[in-house]
């Protein structure tokens, strides 16, 4: 099992090196702390929410590194969004089929609009 400074492996790099691996992550964070500052969320609950979610990943052997990480983060933040109803479940539902009708309706190489998705 990891003790709990190893659950945060994935952010130790190198001064020189970037601290995420992709966009999404630092989106990720960003919108945790928007959450917390707006007072949509506590600071509490979403650390006891994110090392609810890293111990579980942990003691399930996941690999210890930045996807169990991040997945971590968006699973926790889903978890406290749509326990305080801030997320209406079918919306997200319907969110989700239209970013895969817009990745389905996209050129390879092209970036993905999700205006690309709408029902016509």
């Amino acid at each position: 099992m990891n003790r709990p400074h190893e659950a945060l492996s994935p952010l130790r790099r190198e001064a020189a090196s970037q601290l995420f691996d992709e966009p999404w992550q630092a989106q990720a964070l960003a919108m945790a702390d928007l959450l917390v500052q707006s007072g949509t969320i506590s600071a509490q609950d979403w650390a006891s929410r994110l090392g609810e979610r890293l111990r579980s990943a942990a003691s399930a052997a996941q690999a210890d590194d930045a996807n169990a990480y991040y997945g971590a983060v968006l699973g926790a933040l889903e978890d406290l969004l749509y326990g305080s109803n801030a997320l209406d479940p079918g919306q997200v539902t319907s969110f989700q089929e239209q970013w895969k009708r817009a990745y389905l309706n996209t050129p390879h190489g092209d970036p993905v609009e999700l205006s690309a998705g709408r029902e016509r």
